[in-house]
């Protein structure tokens, strides 16, 4: 992984008076410029929430025969992305991506307004930095990922993090991160006493859909509307 520099984003201003955001990670090899399409499509329901769209630094990848790559942390085979982690890149990258919500809380956004997720590794990343989190979110968005250091993650869970629900898509179709591995991230969330509504879709390979983008909309409507009334001053 890279030194301690915050990283760059793609960012999309909310287009309404801006009281939500939104910190989506994209997976391997990605930018935050893939996901902006999507974030284009959920703002124009979602005026009121800013979309921050962070960039992995380039890193050497073992899958990548050591080349680098945008990377949130090392990852050695598809085939055993639960073994043998990169628990170090892991951390490094979580303290980023906790920079990015400090800001925002920072800027006036209560924590319970902001909703952290990604796709694939970034899903993974999502998952491992909401599960440790002392902040209780407005909920995490999980697509095509898997839970991280499954072993012993809920062993450093935060009991802020046991109240803030999930959101966790998955296509059945899926040769890079196997369905079995979100059915097993859902499984185990679930048996610990999360809040975790698994969404599966039928055919759907490493990729997105309108039916996920759709369902993203409406957890995004639930746990971050529009209509929202600031606490009152304590002055």
């Amino acid at each position: 992984m890279s030194g301690p520099s915050a990283l760059t984003s793609v960012v999309l201003k909310a287009r309404a008076q801006h009281t939500a955001s939104v910190i989506f990670l994209h997976g391997l090899g990605d930018s935050g410029h893939g996901w902006a399409p999507v974030a284009q499509i959920l703002s124009r329901t979602l005026p009121h929430v800013k979309f921050i769209l962070p960039n992995a630094p380039e890193s050497p990848v073992t899958l990548n025969f050591g080349m680098s790559m945008p990377s949130w942390y090392d990852i050695k085979s598809l085939g055993r992305v639960t073994k043998d982690e990169d628990e170090a890149g892991m951390r490094e990258s979580m303290i980023k991506v906790n920079k990015i919500i400090s800001d925002e809380v920072a800027a006036g956004i209560s924590p319970e307004r902001i909703v952290l997720g990604g796709f694939s590794q970034g899903g993974a990343m999502a998952l491992f930095t909401g599960l440790q989190s002392e902040l209780k979110l407005g909920g995490l968005i999980v697509l095509s990922a898997y839970l991280p250091i499954r072993d012993r993650i809920f062993q450093l869970a935060t009991e802020a993090s046991k109240s803030v629900p999930i959101m966790q898509g998955h296509g059945t179709a899926d040769g890079v991160v196997l369905f079995e591995y979100g059915k097993m991230t859902n499984e185990t969330l679930t048996s610990k006493g999360y809040d975790c509504k698994f969404h599966v879709y039928e055919h759907m390979e490493h990729s997105s859909c309108e039916d996920e983008i759709m369902h993203m909309s409406l957890f995004l409507k639930k746990r971050i509307p529009e209509q929202f009334t600031p606490p009152a001053s304590s002055l």
